[in-house]
């Protein structure tokens, strides 16, 4: 039964989110729109921002999941970007409230992801330094996740999947050649 208010919860939030900007939206309004009352929203969530927060970390979640293996790199941002454009209005409410950085948490969250499993499946990633190993994560989660950020600021109008396959090829065995560049770092440092 909880799952299932929960549910509601979010359906109805991202409903009024689709409608209007995020700072505009009340508990009040969540409630009735799904017949609760304010004490079992409480119960819940904290307040609407841990809504927001528990909505884009379920959506982190389930993108990863769906993607788990390290040949959907692309896979794994298409999907992202068509949730964005599914959501665009609720998308652009977020992007611009003071709840961007929930925007720009969830986007950096799913590409450190997928950064993150595309080096864990090269063979050499485990014999680069810690310290460099994450340098080249954050570096290529960063710049995706800019790009992205990018792309809703200016109105999503670019075509995504083709954006992102065509950025794919790109920098298709980059990640590699950095790992390469640490392996070798981490071999000079230890003679």
């Amino acid at each position: 039964m909880a799952q299932f208010t929960k549910k509601a919860i979010v359906e109805a939030f991202l409903k009024l989110l689709n409608e209007k900007p995020l700072d505009k939206i009340t508990v009040k309004e969540i409630v009735d729109n799904c017949g609760i009352n304010r004490n079992t929203f409480y119960y819940h969530f904290e307040d609407i921002r841990a809504l927001l927060t528990f909505v884009i970390d379920g959506e982190v979640e389930r993108v990863v999941a769906k993607h788990n293996d390290v040949e959907s790199l692309e896979e794994g941002f298409i999907e992202a970007a068509h949730f964005a454009l599914s959501n665009k209005r609720a998308v652009y409410h977020i992007y611009n409230s003071v709840s961007r950085e929930e925007l720009e948490r969830y986007l950096k969250g799913i590409a450190g992801e997928v950064v993150r499993r595309l080096a864990e499946g090269l063979d050499v990633t485990q014999e680069v330094a810690g310290l460099d190993r994450e340098l080249i994560i954050h570096f290529y989660k960063c710049g995706l996740s800019g790009m992205v950020m990018d792309w809703v600021g200016e109105g999503m109008k670019a075509e995504p999947e083709q954006m992102i396959r065509s950025l794919g090829a790109l920098l298709e065995g980059s990640v590699s050649a950095a790992m390469e560049k640490g392996r070798l770092r981490a071999i000079k440092k230890r003679l």
